[in-house]
């Protein structure tokens, strides 16, 4: 019996999830993981603080560096995203974001269901080059340093996998949370709802990582293909499409995740993954 590739993807989403985050035993006591294996980044979005996380988080990572008293560019973090981005696009997205695979059980809940404009997808972009790139070097403090702008006031994965997990077992972070980390929840539960109601909210429009990854989706080893002459243009691919992408018209779209759903919806087998086992 054929595997779908859904299951194939679930599946993956998984093991990705585990391997990013090994450390589970330290969601208990709140305890970070501080080791060698800190200095790589992980694909997707994974925060640095969450307890269980065996990686850093490229965009904290990339924040941390530009903001730094050094001004220097992080030529690590931002050459490891180029090299997941012209080697899968953003079948990181699809595939090995643990928050992608959250969006995607959140949405599952029954709850009213809606579909954005175009317009609020161009938000992320926004986000990438002004919140991550540009404000951790031009706002600096006293010492010259930046502030990770998007992971301290924006990133729910941050509010969801670090801050909730140490605030329950920390009393002194108890103790000490003000006003900065209430925002940051209403933040993380905004972007909850909105994942309740839209499918792949957060990566839609405010996931600067999925902007970044977007823009090698033409190029990348990984790219999905429509054959034309089997395509009855029957409209089943776009319909099944959680990006609200027409695979048929712009298989190789910067909105496109490489999910497979429409390759799994063709009965003509007219859209297919070139260059991926």
């Amino acid at each position: 019996m054929k595997i779908s590739i859904a299951i194939k993807r679930k599946i993956i989403q998984v093991i990705a999830l585990i391997l990013m985050n090994p450390y589970i035993g330290n969601l208990k006591d709140g305890n970070l993981y501080k080791g060698s294996w800190k200095k790589f980044c992980s694909p997707g979005l994974n925060c640095y603080s969450c307890p269980a996380a065996g990686l850093s988080c490229p965009i904290g990572a990339l924040q941390a560096v530009n903001g730094s008293i050094e001004l220097k560019w992080s030529f690590y973090a931002i050459g490891l995203m180029c090299a997941f981005g012209i080697l899968l696009g953003r079948a990181v997205c699809g595939f090995l974001c643990p928050f992608g695979l959250l969006q995607e059980l959140l949405h599952k809940i029954p709850f009213p269901k809606k579909k954005l404009p175009f317009w609020p997808k161009l938000i992320k972009y926004g986000m990438l080059v002004v919140i991550v790139l540009m404000l951790p070097v031009i706002i600096t403090n006293a010492a010259g340093m930046g502030e990770p702008f998007f992971c301290k006031f924006i990133c729910p994965v941050g509010t969801i996998e670090g801050g909730i997990p140490l605030l329950i077992t920390h009393q002194e972070i108890r103790s000490m949370a003000g006003a900065l980390l209430a925002f940051k929840i209403v933040i993380a539960a905004l972007i909850v709802i909105g994942c309740l109601i839209v499918s792949r909210f957060f990566c839609k429009v405010l996931c600067p990582l999925g902007a970044f990854y977007g823009f090698f989706n033409r190029i990348s080893f990984v790219q999905l293909e429509t054959d034309h002459t089997a395509c009855t243009s029957c409209g089943k691919c776009s319909k099944v499409c959680p990006m609200d992408v027409n695979p048929s018209k712009n298989p190789n779209s910067m909105e496109c995740i490489r999910c497979g759903k429409c390759i799994d919806q063709c009965e003509k087998g007219a859209i297919y993954f070139k260059n991926m086992i």
